[in-house]
């Protein structure tokens, strides 16, 4: 009897044998092109930035999934698993199990990924690679009644909405050069754009005590959030000029020094990228001739004057006024506003020189509203 189960034994083990080695087979040749699909996607970076609300904001980009090719390959193929410890009793259990498992491997892996209940396919969105810029548009969604799934004896929710704003997309490029990451700067710049005529120039000048703490504040967040980016060697013209920006209004609030050699150095690469660039020559001229570098800083006024911002002749007159040259600055601002009738500014300007005054930019600050926060 021993010798009868010995012989049976030695005439199911290379059947056994061979089972493993083809499941063994079959498992290397099927998972070489999954793990290669899944190996290509994750070497795409997914590019990222954050804005300056702490928002995330990523590229779209469509699932790692096995390409149709590779897909057919799966449903044709023998599926394999790996060689088993245990002994089978018999080869018929042993390719019952095999192909149970593999077929729920497959199922797996080739599976599309499932979508929301509630969403139709309509709405599904959809994946290109794309980073999505979103305008305010009409608002048309009916929403969901919440009162279906209420709770007993709990109350109902009452919401409702006023007074509705929108702040335009602005995507910006992280770096010099083609194919760069973006940055969502939408309330850095709407920021920067509320806040200008109170903190641009020197004396600020703010409607109260709040506004101009608030602003302060504000912008400490928002210069530490940019500097990253400014500090690279490859940092983008659009990171550079809102950087000295910011840098420049820190310098005007009494924030300290390193707001005034930041601002600076920042907007000289700026000029570096983009020579031409009327705004960067008058920011960079602003800064030094209200820092007292009248000479220094009137030749990037003198640029941006011929590039045709009118700005840079305000600050032109400014130096002159702090140079002692009050005839010369009254003479600019003059024929400024000969040639801007519209500009409400220039005739205050006028008439504190006329008083006077040595900050023709000390005129009544408008009245924003900067809230607290970043």
């Amino acid at each position: 009897m021993k010798a009868i189960l010995s012989s049976s034994h030695s005439i199911k083990s290379p059947k056994f044998a061979t089972l493993t080695v083809m499941a063994a087979t079959c498992a290397m040749l099927l998972s070489a092109p999954v793990n290669a699909a899944e190996t290509d996607a994750t070497a795409t970076a997914v590019p990222s930035a954050m804005d300056s609300s702490k928002r995330v904001i990523r590229l779209a980009r469509p699932n790692a999934a096995i390409s149709p090719a590779q897909a057919n390959a799966a449903q044709t193929s023998l599926p394999a698993t790996p060689a088993s410890n245990s002994q089978p009793t018999n080869a018929q259990t042993t390719n019952m199990q095999l192909s149970g498992t593999l077929q729920n491997n497959a199922s797996v892996s080739t599976a599309p990924p499932q979508t929301p209940q509630m969403m139709s396919p309509a709405a599904a969105p959809v994946m290109n690679g794309t980073t999505r810029v979103y305008e305010p548009g009409p608002m048309t969604a009916t929403g969901i009644d919440l009162r279906s799934g209420q709770l007993p004896n709990i109350p109902t929710p009452q919401v409702q909405l006023s007074d509705m704003s929108f702040v335009k997309t602005v995507l910006i490029p992280q770096q010099k050069g083609l194919g760069t990451d973006k940055l969502d700067v939408s309330l850095l710049d709407d920021f920067i754009a509320d806040v200008s005529p109170n903190a641009r120039h020197y004396p600020p000048n703010f409607p109260n005590r709040t506004q101009r703490h608030y602003t302060r504040e504000k912008i400490k967040v928002l210069a530490d959030w940019i500097e990253p980016y400014a500090k690279s060697p490859n940092a983008s013209y659009d990171v550079l000029l809102r950087a000295a920006k910011l840098n420049g209004m820190g310098r005007n609030l009494d924030l300290g020094s390193d707001y005034t050699v930041r601002g600076g150095q920042y907007v000289d690469r700026a000029i570096k990228l983009q020579p031409d660039s009327g705004e960067a020559n008058f920011l960079y001229g602003m800064m030094l001739s209200e820092g007292g570098g009248f000479k220094e800083g009137q030749k990037y006024l003198d640029r941006a004057v011929a590039l045709g911002y009118t700005e840079a002749e305000q600050s032109l007159a400014q130096s002159d006024l702090l140079s002692d040259r009050r005839s010369n600055a009254l003479e600019r601002l003059r024929r400024l506003e000969g040639q801007y009738p519209n500009n409400t500014v220039i005739p205050q300007q006028i008439k504190l020189v006329e008083e006077g005054k040595f900050y023709i930019w000390d005129i009544p600050a408008p009245d924003i509203s900067v809230k607290p926060g970043a």
